[in-house]
């Protein structure tokens, strides 16, 4: 098989030539906002290795006090500004500049504005330096956004070139999260149709920073590749079927999706409006498992519902689990599609953990029809029978991605008239009720379980959302954070193939090629019920302390 080059690789999407003038000139805006001062050599960009990950600190771009900088969580950079051991400047200085170096390999922006970030956070420190305080708990703290999440004055994008511009106003999250003192500097990379557990659009495909030939996840990808290469240390994404948790999960990094209509999404951009088969919630993607905690204490503490009449005003409660048992429930596989052996791996291992800890007692988790669950959600993305899209790249003359065009095609997508969207939605909550008779009589507080059936997939293979859709249509919580393993060549194979379980289990086995999946972060899932956010937070820090010990 002939090797494909970097450039190719981190190509962008096609189209006509009437597509193609428009995509040229926002991909110039782009590229010329990166300073040549960040510019990379030439000899990095031409060949650079399947591992990306140490290039920020090797190529001589970031001080040593930048790097340093740009090595902490979310919650310590707070810390440090909150008793003036670090400014605000000084922090999104050295991750808009790590940014920029992540951008040269991963493709990870739609837009750069660190130059508006350094005003933001001048003001910031200077409100700091007369008062003596911090403006709120995010003072200073630089944020990174995914592309649907309007800034104002910045690119966003839902999801085709076609709605492609800059933001006149903030939406609801990010209006709230200034409010709290959070610094904005980039907008991430998403892709086509917003519907992929991979991100390619107009400005490039997102690749892995442990593996260039695998996907950086999707839809918020730019998040996960950006933040695996620490030029933020906290984003925000969304999550409607996997897109926090898959590209959190493939980047080895930590993300949290939480309940639905818990968070603000008035503003977000979107190419459906007024289709509520399904809801996407909007959460944190980030370092370490307390970032998730001090993202949403912080943004459900401002009272997002005061703000945005779709938001239920449901609080934050994270129990203490030292009184307690934690009854974790082990999900080794959904009964559809079993999971390569890194996956595999890191499970068992989890299994064997948690079963030696007092803390824990640990069941064997058996779900519930995952692969009718599935079935009703892939219908219910797009009820128009992908209508939509198709008329919107008609228009704009986008070329359609291998991946657009089976997101939207049968068996699980056709069209609906208003009685068969009816029985659709009738079909759901009967599944949610069935589902949560199920939950109980299981006897568990969380499910432990796969985020994906694999690490991070080959380009444009990403086609089973089971692990992560199944949540989303339940509307159940849940978080994807790194088990510290990577997968390993010489000893992910199979002793003997599994025999298949479904058409998509055989698709998923043919994936795999233990040699190409080297270095890829193996990742966990925890889940719980509807609105219990706060168990699960305090259910994954149990989990990992445990796994660490």
């Amino acid at each position: 098989m002939a090797t494909v080059s970097f450039k190719e690789k981190i190509k962008g999407v096609g189209g006509h030539a009437s597509y193609e003038a428009k995509a040229h000139i926002f991909r110039e805006q782009l590229e010329a906002k990166i300073p040549a001062s960040l510019r990379l050599p030439p000899a990095i960009l031409e060949d650079p290795p399947l591992n990306v990950t140490h290039i920020p600190e090797t190529c001589g771009l970031l001080t040593h006090k930048e790097l340093a900088i740009t090595e902490l969580d979310a919650t310590a950079v707070c810390q440090k500004i909150a008793v003036g051991e670090l400014t605000a400047v000084d922090a999104v200085t050295a991750f808009g500049k790590r940014a920029a170096i992540a951008h040269q390999l991963t493709a990870c922006l739609i837009d750069f504005f660190l130059d508006e970030g350094i005003k933001q956070a001048q003001q910031l420190d200077e409100y700091f330096r007369k008062e003596g305080k911090v403006i709120g708990p995010l003072h200073g703290l630089p944020i990174s956004i995914k592309g649907m999440l309007p800034v104002k004055g910045t690119v966003g994008s839902a999801g085709f070139l076609m709605n492609t511009e800059t933001a006149t106003e903030d939406c609801d999250m990010t209006r709230i999260l200034r409010s709290l003192g959070a610094v904005f500097y980039v907008k991430t990379n998403q892709p086509q149709t917003l519907m992929h557990l991979e991100s390619r659009s107009t400005y490039g495909r997102v690749l892995n920073p442990y593996n260039t030939d695998l996907t950086a996840g999707g839809s918020s990808g730019g998040e996960s590749a950006l933040i695996a290469m620490k030029g933020s240390c906290i984003g925000v994404g969304t999550d409607g079927g996997g897109s926090i948790r898959a590209p959190s999960a493939h980047c080895g990094i930590y993300g949290f999706r939480p309940s639905c209509r818990t968070t603000p999404l008035h503003g977000v951009l979107w190419y459906q409006p007024g289709q509520d088969g399904f809801f996407s919630s909007v959460g944190p993607m980030c370092r370490s498992a307390r970032d998730m905690r001090l993202f949403l204490e912080a943004v459900l503490g401002a009272n997002p519902a005061l703000l945005d009449p779709d938001v239920l005003p449901v609080p934050l409660k994270v129990p203490d689990l030292t009184k307690r048992k934690l009854r974790v429930g082990i999900m080794m596989h959904d009964g559809v599609v079993t999971p390569h052996p890194p996956i595999i791996r890191a499970l068992k291992w989890a299994n064997a953990k948690l079963e030696a800890s007092p803390e824990v007692e640990v069941v064997d988790y058996i779900p519930y029809d995952h692969d009718r669950g599935y079935s009703i959600v892939r219908e219910l993305y797009y009820e128009d029978g992908g209508a939509t899209v198709r008329r919107i790249l008609k228009e704009s003359g986008e070329e359609i991605l291998p991946l657009t065009e089976w997101v939207i095609s049968p068996p699980h997508v056709r069209d609906h008239d208003a009685s068969e969207v009816w029985k659709l939605r009738d079909e759901r909550d009967k599944y949610r009720r069935e589902y949560s008779d199920h939950w109980w009589s299981q006897n568990v507080d969380v499910v432990l379980c796969p985020p994906f059936p694999g690490t991070a997939s080959r380009h444009d293979t990403a086609k089973y959302w089971g692990y992560t859709a199944i949540w989303n249509l339940l509307d159940y919580p849940g978080t994807a954070f790194p088990s510290g393993f990577v997968a390993d060549p010489a000893i992910d194979i199979y002793q003997e193939p599994p025999s298949p379980m479904s058409a998509a289990d055989e698709y998923n086995l043919s994936l795999y090629d233990a040699a190409k999946f080297k270095g890829a972060p193996a990742s966990l899932q925890i889940v719980g019920r509807i609105y219990n956010d706060g168990l699960v937070l305090a259910a994954q820090e149990v989990v990992e302390r445990i796994l660490k010990s």
